[in-house]
């Protein structure tokens, strides 16, 4: 598998380009670091001119992270015009003037000047100067040009490596075959029409919410609505998904917590038929079957989601814990923290008598295990619920004995 860039599946990129001459570099691994540059940008040919700890050097191709044929092809001279013997254009990359009466480029010049000869078979050789001083004035003298960066003036010296990295990047864009990928097509630009009628369906239900508020701002409302999306080039999809999105809200499904597929009263009835056959018990099961816990969080009664809106913004209660419909055992909880072991169990006002024995079941395995039970009547809840979230807060502030 590739990593992250490296991928040894696909072709080494084989080109004519310049020659890359190090004049006596100091460390093994500022060489390799070149040497990765190189090949991040597709040139191959690399020259060194007494390099100070010898040749080969081991750390040079821990630093070359994989760019190893570029190390092994490397050649070493004794003596700078030997390096560039065979060169018909050379450039000399600096920092520093030197004072000399030579053109001075930059690194897309400098390409730009490079690429005609490379294409006609001649060599160009690009000078890099040591870690410390950079070129001497007698090497840059053998120069036909001078690559100098627009760099910060107090603080112009590069890395060795970043000094090749930039001028090996300037000569790939411009020679080289170009971005290795860009943005996937994956569905067509959306037409007007599909706009046009998402716009539509939007308003709509934005109307519905009284959104468009004052009446006179209404008009300038919608058009700075539609130039937002417009201005975001939606493609079909973008506009599929939308609409999905505006549906969802519109239709209420919010989540495990605020709403589901049944309304309160077909909610409540699948409470009531789970407790006639024991809180959806499986026969030889000694656990409440999984997906049942979400079927009841998605479908919450209407006292249950008010009480639960009105609970998690309660700061009391925040940070305690506490969960919604989580099995604990063979059973389902209304309400559990497991910090406090402390369960909050939602009364029915017509509870069936079925119920009321699972219930009273559910009471005596939760106080056997240490947990304290509190009974909330949904009716209450209906009537004052912040009544109700008072009682709850004093019970737990209690002792456990008190409950």
């Amino acid at each position: 598998m590739p990593g992250a860039g490296t991928d040894k599946t696909k072709n080494w990129v084989q080109q004519p380009g310049p020659v890359v001459i190090l004049v006596e570099p100091q460390l093994g691994e500022n060489i390799g670091s070149a040497a990765r540059a190189m090949a991040n940008f597709g040139l191959g040919r690399l020259r060194l001119v007494k390099p100070r700890d010898g040749w080969p050097n081991p750390q040079a191709r821990k630093m070359a992270s994989g760019a190893d044929r570029i190390l092994d092809d490397a050649v070493v001279y004794d003596r700078l015009e030997e390096a560039i013997a065979d060169c018909s254009l050379v450039l000399a990359t600096t920092a520093r003037a030197h004072d000399q009466a030579k053109p001075v480029v930059d690194a897309g010049e400098a390409a730009q000047l490079a690429a005609p000869l490379v294409a006609a078979g001649e060599t160009v050789g690009i000078l890099f100067g040591r870690e410390r001083i950079g070129l001497e004035n007698q090497e840059v003298a053998l120069a036909d040009r001078i690559i100098t960066l627009p760099v910060n003036p107090a603080f112009a010296s590069l890395n060795l490596g970043q000094a090749v990295v930039i001028v090996a990047y300037e000569w790939f864009k411009l020679a080289g075959p170009g971005l290795p990928f860009t943005q996937p097509y994956k569905s067509p630009q959306a037409s007007k029409y599909q706009l046009l009628s998402f716009f539509a369906s939007l308003e709509g239900e934005l109307e519905k919410v009284e959104f468009f508020r004052p009446p006179d701002k209404r008009a300038t409302m919608q058009i700075n609505l539609r130039n937002i999306l417009t201005r975001m080039t939606l493609t079909q999809q973008d506009i599929r998904t939308l609409h999905g999105v505006i549906t969802a809200i519109a239709d209420g499904r919010k989540g495990p917590a605020r709403g589901g597929l049944l309304n309160g009263d077909e909610a409540a009835l699948l409470r009531t038929l789970l407790a006639e056959h024991s809180q959806g018990r499986v026969l030889n099961e000694h656990g409440p079957v999984r997906g049942l816990a979400r079927l009841l969080r998605r479908n919450p009664t209407e006292a249950e989601r008010v009480f639960w809106d009105a609970f998690t913004r309660d700061r009391r209660f925040i940070g305690q814990g506490f969960k919604r419909q989580v099995p604990v055992g063979p059973h389902i909880t209304d309400v559990v923290s497991f910090p406090l072991r402390v369960v909050i169990e939602m009364v029915p006002a017509d509870e069936v008598p079925e119920a009321i024995d699972v219930r009273s079941l559910r009471r005596t395995y939760f106080t056997e295990r240490g947990y304290r039970v509190l009974d909330v009547a949904m009716a209450e809840v209906e009537v004052d619920v912040a009544k109700v979230l008072g009682t709850i807060a004093v019970a737990l502030s209690a002792s456990p004995s008190a409950s």
